[in-house]
């Protein structure tokens, strides 16, 4: 798993904070609104707009809250108006960045996220410079204890999943974007509940760095993360066990 997703949950495991969780629900209450907007508002219709909510119940969000996004994003109530928008550039040392936003105001955002890079040594590059270095997967993890590896890999594959790996107390499903639904529904209809359950970017390549370079990427990744436009951030920075104990 590259770095900054370990780091990412070092974090969360931190930060339990109403600030951090208001920030959460923000940015689960705009995806929930995109997805609704481009799906409908049937969770049993649209697996995007599922997913959301999924997420959103994890995150304690109240089902008014949810409902009420769902709303406006199908247009039943009036909301902001989201776009979808990526952002690619360069970190300390030339690390690949790629940043997903939801805005409503993709003007302030591109200079949010210029002056970001700017700010802690990296540069904003052109669309495409480095989206090739990031694969789109389904990722799914799902509690170690009480379950068999194989019987759950069997099941796993069958539904179209690609890899099944076990991280500490975690087992992680990779799924092709395509099959990450099906995958989702042969887990629930088998009973078993995931941890977290998302579409994420992997790094098809990482790179290694000495530890003073590695705070100055991180930096930069918590202050995308910390922008109320972004979404999910994601680099090719690798980041060893024992780097991350001695930073964290």
């Amino acid at each position: 798993m590259a770095g900054h997703s370990k780091w990412s949950k070092i974090k969360r495991a931190k930060a339990a904070t109403d600030a951090k969780r208001s920030k959460v629900w923000a940015r689960i209450t705009r995806e929930i609104m995109i997805a609704a907007r481009e799906g409908g508002g049937d969770p049993g219709m649209n697996p995007r707009l599922a997913l959301a909510v999924e997420k959103a119940k994890g995150e304690n969000m109240p089902k008014d809250n949810i409902e009420r996004a769902i709303k406006r994003g199908t247009g039943e109530i009036q909301g902001a108006d989201y776009a979808e928008v990526n952002y690619e550039g360069y970190g300390p040392n030339g690390v690949a960045i790629f940043v997903e936003t939801l805005t409503d105001n993709i003007n302030r955002t591109v200079a949010d996220i210029r002056h970001i890079f700017t700010k802690h040594g990296g540069s904003l590059g052109q669309s495409g410079s480095v989206g090739y270095l990031f694969e789109r997967k389904g990722n799914i993890e799902i509690p170690v204890e009480g379950r068999d590896e194989m019987e759950l890999f069997d099941l796993v594959a069958e539904a179209g999943a690609e890899d099944l790996v076990q991280e500490d107390a975690t087992f992680i499903v990779t799924t092709p974007v395509e099959m990450f639904g099906a995958v989702q529904a042969a887990l629930q209809e088998a009973g078993i509940n995931s941890e977290e359950a998302q579409l994420i970017r992997i790094p098809t390549t990482t790179v290694s760095l000495d530890p003073n370079t590695i705070k100055k990427v991180l930096k930069l990744l918590d202050a995308f993360e910390e922008n109320q436009d972004v979404q999910a951030v994601y680099s090719t920075l690798e980041i060893d066990d024992a780097t991350i104990e001695a930073i964290s």
